[in-house]
C-alpha cells in the first residue's frame, strides 16, 4: 500500500514526533516520583553519560531509557512492526538504532 500523505505531509508529521517529554516518559516520571524515588531528567551530568538517559536516579547510580518499541525495534512486541514501504531503509534504521542502543548499554555497565 503506498503512502497516504504527500512527501511534504509525511515529512511535517514525522518532525513532529518528540524525542522528550512523551507520554510513556511522563507516566513513568509521575509514578516514580509518586513512589518516593528522585531523578534528574536534564541534570548536567545526564547529557554526558552515553545515550542520554531520560532519567537518571543519582542515588541509585541508575539510569532509565524510555525507548518506544518501533523506533528502537522491540522483538515480540505487538507494537512494532516493520512498515511495507521502503522495507530496507526501516530495517537498516532500526538495526542501527539496536545496535547504538547495545554500545550505550555496554558503555555505561563500564562505568559501574
Amino acid at each position: 500500500m503506498a503512502d497516504v500523505f504527500t512527501p511534504e505531509k509525511r515529512s511535517e508529521v514525522m518532525s513532529r514526533i518528540r524525542g522528550r517529554d512523551t507520554k510513556p516518559e511522563l507516566a513513568l516520571r509521575s509514578m516514580l516520583h509518586r513512589l518516593g524515588y528522585r531523578f534528574t531528567v536534564n541534570g548536567p551530568k545526564n547529557k554526558s553519560l552515553p545515550g542520554k538517559p531520560d532519567l537518571v536516579l543519582p542515588k541509585f547510580r541508575t539510569v532509565i531509557f524510555v525507548h518506544g518499541c518501533f523506533w528502537h525495534g522491540h522483538q515480540h512486541c505487538p507494537a512494532f512492526r516493520l512498515p511495507k514501504s521502503s522495507r530496507a531503509f526501516w530495517k537498516t534504521k532500526i538495526e542501527g538504532n539496536q545496535a547504538r542502543d547495545l554500545r550505550n548499554e555496554n558503555a555505561l555497565l563500564k562505568m559501574s
